[in-house]
């Protein structure tokens, strides 16, 4: 049978893609999507596609009325995602969350929804493989390693910090330990900012230059060695609908909430 899907962010840099992805994909519909800058259009048409009306809204609340749907994939901002990610969820749909910005107490709350629904919710700051092997190295790095800080590199034009992908990696590792720090932060001569921001107890720096699509450096240190793990992306998408395609065979298989590609992985 195939699933219905719902794109939030539909008409965005990768849910244009996606669409056009799921669009050609026997086993999955796109019944709908959400794009406040075309709102009551089809997507469709914006899309050049010759295939059924795609119905575009402004608002889950305005989707839910109209539309049924098995499946919310949400690629929006922090500033809306929530609220559409936890209305799907209480409404017992699965959700696949790529949008990042989200904090910790915000996946507190999106867990605890999704516990109570019986629904799947996977969480994934980077749906790219090569992403979800840093983080796979970095943990088991963590594991020999006691000192290490993560650097965080995007665009200019990325309004949150840190990325998905740094936090969820940082919330990764922070499981397995709390970095060594010689010096602790509060006794910093100068300008402790310098330093970096404490996410999960791990130093992280955020550089956001032109240049840079989006990238993650975990550094860590031993006595006379040290061991630099690097991922970079480029300017496609394609890295990130590889990933997504996995997820999405994996939803409805597990129950609560998830966070990173890997922990639905056979890694």
């Amino acid at each position: 049978m195939m699933k219905k899907v719902f794109i939030a962010g539909a008409t965005g840099w990768v849910g244009k893609e996606l669409s056009k992805n799921i669009i050609d994909d026997t086993n999955y519909k796109l019944v709908g999507g959400l794009s406040r800058s075309y709102a009551g259009e089809n997507l469709a048409e914006i899309l050049k596609i010759k295939t059924s009306p795609i119905p575009l809204f402004d608002t889950i609340e305005n989707a839910m009325e109209d539309i049924d749907f098995d499946i919310l994939i949400d690629f929006t901002t922090p500033l809306i995602a929530k609220k559409n990610i936890l209305n799907a969820i209480d409404k017992g749909r699965h959700v696949l969350i790529g949008t990042s910005g989200l904090s910790s107490q915000d996946y507190e709350e999106i867990e605890e929804h999704a516990k109570e629904s019986a629904v799947s919710v996977l969480a994934a700051g980077n749906f790219s493989i090569t992403a979800v092997l840093l983080k796979k190295f970095a943990e088991t790095a963590a594991q020999y390693i006691d000192q290490f800080e993560i650097i965080d590199y995007a665009s200019q034009r990325k309004v949150d910090s840190p990325s998905g992908t740094v936090a969820e990696l940082a919330y990764s590792l922070s499981k397995i330990k709390t970095p060594k720090v010689e010096v602790p932060i509060k006794d910093t001569i100068g300008n402790k900012e310098t330093r970096g921001g404490d996410i999960n107890g791990i130093q992280v720096h955020a550089i956001r230059l032109p240049g840079y699509v989006l990238g993650v450096e975990t550094i860590f240190g031993m006595e006379d060695e040290k061991l630099i793990i690097k991922h970079e992306a480029g300017t496609g998408v394609a890295p990130y609908l590889n990933g997504i395609k996995i997820a999405l065979a994996k939803m409805g298989t597990f129950k609560g909430l998830k966070r990173g590609l890997d922990t639905i992985m056979d890694l």
